[in-house]
């Protein structure tokens, strides 16, 4: 995996959140990545050239699954408009993606994309939008976001096996907020605070080792070489390192997975 171009990429995304970079032409490609913790808009032109790039930290979703509607759809219109409003044109087409296993809520999040005014023209699940990214041929790509841990098991560039279970990032700050005795926003801030991830990790080791065997339960070390992180809990600095200790594979991350799975979803955008 050629990490230079991936941070390279990412990179740009990150950036494409203040700046708004001059597309090659007027077609457009939008991602629209409903998370638990957060909701990301990004802009891709045709030759997948990062453009702009709109979040919100936003409560609408459990595990994955839709449970405030119209929240969510406020919070994806707003986003929408501020993104119009700094390229001075209406952005028509997305693509979406959906944590696997939860493909029965398919239709929740389509109905928020159009609510927003998107004509939705491609569904993924979320592993693989990342893979758009990340471009593997062998190998396991884990998306651990705020709700789920879904992965993805690749071989010959395709996808072999899809899985997806509900252990992620707010069980991380819910640990936090009872190991500190503080309330779940002041856990969460302190989770995202890269200057006390070092002090944090011990806390929450316990459940990074609850997402390293939904990895075991599924993945066959003598078939894989190599873990791929991405997703936003995946920031949390030392988690490759207890992963690959309890699954015993190489496991890898770039400087910034928290893009990377919305960054690939707008790539798959028709």
């Amino acid at each position: 995996m050629d990490f230079k171009r991936i941070d390279a990429f990412i990179k740009r995304v990150e950036a494409s959140e203040t700046k708004t970079f001059t597309p090659v032409s007027s077609k457009l490609k939008v991602g629209v990545d409903l998370g638990t913790a957060y909701i990301v808009l990004v802009v891709l032109d045709e030759e997948n050239n990062p453009i702009a790039c709109e979040k919100q930290a936003a409560d609408v979703l459990r595990d994955g699954v839709v449970v405030d509607y119209s929240g969510a759809l406020k919070t994806v219109a707003m986003l929408k408009r501020k993104l119009e409003e700094r390229l001075g044109t209406e952005l028509l087409n997305c693509a979406i993606a959906m944590p696997a296993g939860t493909e029965g809520s398919v239709k929740t999040h389509q109905y928020v994309a159009e609510g927003a005014g998107f004509e939705v023209t491609n569904i993924l699940d979320e592993p693989s939008s990342a893979n758009a990214v990340y471009q593997i041929q062998d190998g396991v790509i884990v998306d651990i976001g705020g709700g789920t841990t879904g992965l993805a098991i690749f071989r010959d560039g395709k996808v072999c096996e899809i899985e997806d279970e509900p252990t992620g990032g707010t069980h991380l700050t819910l640990v936090l907020a009872g190991n500190y005795h503080i309330p779940f926003a002041e856990a969460e801030a302190i989770k995202q605070d890269y200057a006390r991830h070092k002090e944090i990790l011990p806390v929450v080791k316990a459940v990074v080792e609850k997402i390293a065997s939904i990895i075991n339960r599924y993945v066959n070390p003598s078939e894989t070489d190599t873990i791929y992180l991405c997703g936003g809990t995946c920031c949390l600095t030392g988690i490759e390192k207890i992963i690959e200790k309890e699954t015993g594979i190489r496991t890898v991350k770039p400087l910034n997975p928290f893009l990377v799975t919305p960054a690939g979803i707008a790539i798959n955008c028709r």
